[in-house]
């Protein structure tokens, strides 16, 4: 056991897709908020999926693309202060797996959403509205771009 030992990585936000379980961990994650909204008597299934579907996204957003920098100091002279999380992923390399498990996980959450509500036409908007909010900020035309200026420091 090494106590004490520095890890290698310059900026742990990099790996952190890539850890044991953590996969595991997020699908586990989603399954708990869509059976702790289940159980909640009135609600119904059409709902409960648009709300997983909803508050999946919301969560993911906030997290991936809002919040910037890293809880650890960093030696790389405040590069990653400037970063979201999702702009960190990988060093910013594009199209890696731990990318395209972040990319296709909301887009399966949104076609059983959809399924399950009957592709219902409210239902339908809210989902889809939703989960275009958690894909383009994720395509690689927008690494780095600040929209209006919104999140520019």
């Amino acid at each position: 056991m090494n106590v004490g030992v520095a890890h290698s990585e310059v900026n742990p936000n990099t790996r952190v897709m890539n850890s044991r379980g953590i996969w595991l961990a997020y699908l586990l994650l989603v399954a708990v908020l869509h059976v702790v909204l289940l159980s909640i008597p009135f609600f119904s299934v059409p709902l409960v999926w648009t709300l997983t579907n909803v508050i999946h996204n919301l969560v993911m957003y906030l997290f991936l693309h809002t919040v910037k920098g890293t809880p650890f100091e960093t030696p790389d002279q405040g590069k990653a202060r400037l970063l979201t999380h999702w702009e960190q992923i990988d060093y910013g390399i594009q199209f890696t797996s731990s990318r395209k498990f972040l990319t296709i996980s909301p887009i399966v959450l949104y076609i059983l959403a959809s399924f399950y509500t009957k592709y219902d036409a409210t239902h339908f908007l809210i989902n889809t509205g939703s989960l275009l909010s958690v894909l383009l900020p994720k395509l690689p035309q927008f690494h780095g771009v600040r929209i209006f200026g919104i999140n520019k420091y």
